[in-house]
């Protein structure tokens, strides 16, 4: 065990409870709460080199940041239900903090985690509609903002997505 890193049967479980988690809230967003997609992303910013993010690519089409994202829910996309068939998860970086960021926080509160995600989503409000496979690579980063305007505050963010229904 690395010291100032928690054993990894506990970086296991917490990732794997705040993917789940936080999947469910996000596809919840996506069907019937599309005014707040926006707030499951970082806000946009730049790597080192000048790489912006969030990278987001939907079915082949970039997005420049969860505003983008929102914007093509409220006003292109039709009534959506996602049915989450699996969840697998990987700590990516067991103590990321950004610059000025203390690394003497939590493990929940300093993981970066890779999250992949498949199953079925139906474009339509008619249940005999056919519903399509989907796979979608999340990572998440921690919130470093965690003060919610009105709402439970997020304890991850999407800083990176690529979402492809298969065909």
């Amino acid at each position: 065990m690395t010291p100032g890193i928690a054993p990894e049967d506990v970086l296991v479980k917490i990732s794997t409870e705040a993917s789940t988690a936080f999947m469910n809230d996000y596809h919840h967003a996506l069907q019937s709460r599309r005014n707040t997609i926006s707030s499951f992303y970082i806000p946009p910013s730049s790597m080192q080199g000048g790489k912006p993010i969030p990278t987001i690519v939907m079915n082949g089409n970039i997005l420049q940041n969860g505003g983008a994202v929102q914007e093509m829910f409220e006003n292109q996309m039709p009534p959506t239900r996602y049915d989450t068939q699996s969840i697998d998860c990987h700590v990516l970086n067991p103590q990321y903090a950004p610059e000025g960021v203390s690394h003497s926080r939590s493990a929940a509160s300093t993981m970066t985690i890779l999250v992949i995600v498949s199953g079925t989503v139906r474009f339509s409000e008619d249940r005999n509609d056919p519903e399509r496979q989907f796979s979608e690579t999340l990572v998440l980063v921690p919130n470093q903002d965690r003060r919610a305007q009105g709402q439970r505050p997020k304890d991850f963010l999407i800083q990176s997505q690529n979402f492809r229904v298969v065909v």
